[in-house]
């Protein structure tokens, strides 16, 4: 996978990451006042630092889900481990991370643990 697609799916994972970060604080006063008492003073610098714990609390569960998945692609793409299946060890097609950029299985696992969870 190159260099460049890697760069653009970070900028892509922050992206995400700060658009969840903005919905919670537009449906959250108590979440507003976290991210006030927070030393970053804006959304961009709290969502390229790890999710303190004090925000996790406010958090639904899908909305910490989603989070988790976003922080651990950031760390995949950091430690060289970005695209590659956590089920089976194949390469995520590009198209899938486009379209998912914190998708952690191939279309074919994903498929199978959507089987299996029916």
């Amino acid at each position: 996978m190159s260099t460049g697609f890697k760069k653009a799916m970070k900028e892509k994972l922050l992206e995400v990451k700060e658009q969840i970060l903005n919905q919670l604080v537009s449906e959250s006063g108590e979440f507003q006042e976290i991210v006030d008492d927070m030393e970053a003073k804006d959304l961009a610098d709290i969502a390229a630092d790890d999710i303190d714990i004090r925000i996790l609390e406010v958090l639904g569960s899908q909305e910490i889900k989603r989070l988790q998945l976003v922080d651990s692609a950031l760390g995949r793409i950091e430690n060289g481990h970005y695209g590659v299946c956590m089920s089976c060890g194949k390469k995520i097609p590009q198209e899938r991370l486009q379209a998912i950029p914190y998708a952690i299985l191939c279309i074919d696992c994903k498929s199978s643990e959507e089987r299996r969870n029916r």
